[in-house]
């Protein structure tokens, strides 16, 4: 695990110059198309363990299906930003806003455009992933995963300077907000014409990506028709890391986003 210790800040340094070349299309397409992230206050109090904390019994409802009587909604905490449930949105900001995971490793065997890292548990998942793709003829790589705060400033900073804050404000997250800073958030590209585009959700490894995430532990964080839900635009590149049960429980009872299955507000715009 040493030796695939990913050191961030050199790795930031260089995603941060080649955005700045690339006039800040690697992370987020063109306005019209670029990439949303998600990201919001967060509204509760965090756990220290974020893989057993049971703090979201109260913000978290437990639904009566009885498909669901077995799955426990409050395994994981929703705000501690090291839980892999952890909820980011326009409502819900990471705490503290310059939050940095610790567990930050490069994944092998996966062609990164920028080299970055993910969290441990996501970089796995993703190295399975991509593994099954190609077996089924799909060949995709990472464009963009892990940015820091700092990163995110400076993206975000950019598009409010070229486009103004609201139209920002449609595809990219505010410092703090952004879900590429929890290390769990993965978006893919195969090569094509739909470099972070709605298209690529059409396209055969978009295709594939969509029906086959969840039994890797992903979700398409920002599903087409669930703008109000989320506040982002539809990005079917973008893909979060939950874990299987998680991702296989929302495929299983058709809820494509983390608000609606939590029971979490409808997260539209910022509070301020």
């Amino acid at each position: 695990m040493a030796l695939r210790r990913y050191r961030v800040g050199i790795a930031v340094a260089s995603f941060g110059l080649a955005m700045l070349l690339l006039t800040g299309c690697a992370p987020e397409p063109q306005p019209a198309a670029k990439r949303g992230e998600t990201n919001s206050p967060a509204t509760t109090s965090k756990t220290s363990d974020p893989e057993s904390s049971s703090s979201q019994a109260d913000s978290a409802a437990t639904k009566s299906s009885p498909t669901e009587q077995n799955f426990d909604r409050t395994a994981h905490s929703l705000d501690d930003p090291m839980s892999i449930w952890v909820v980011s949105n326009k409502l819900r900001a990471l705490q503290p806003a310059d939050f940095a995971p610790t567990d930050l490793v490069m994944p092998t065997g996966v062609e990164n455009e920028f080299e970055q890292p993910l969290r441990a548990p996501a970089a796995s998942a993703v190295e399975s992933l991509v593994s099954a793709a190609q077996a089924d003829g799909i060949d995709v790589r990472i464009i963009s995963a892990y940015r820091d705060y700092t990163t995110q400033t400076t993206l975000y900073d950019s598009y409010v300077a070229r486009d103004g804050q609201q139209a920002a404000d449609t595809y990219s997250a505010r410092p703090g907000h952004s879900e590429h800073q929890t290390g769990l958030v993965v978006d893919f590209d195969d090569h094509g014409d739909c470099y972070l585009a709605a298209c690529f959700g059409e396209t055969p490894a978009g295709t594939w990506l969509a029906a086959h995430a969840s039994e890797y532990g992903f979700i398409v964080r920002y599903p087409d028709g669930k703008q109000a839900v989320t506040g982002f635009m539809p990005e079917p590149w973008h893909f979060r890391f939950v874990g299987v049960d998680l991702a296989e429980r929302m495929r299983a009872d058709n809820v494509t986003t983390l608000e609606e299955f939590f029971d979490l507000p409808d997260a539209p715009g910022y509070a301020q």
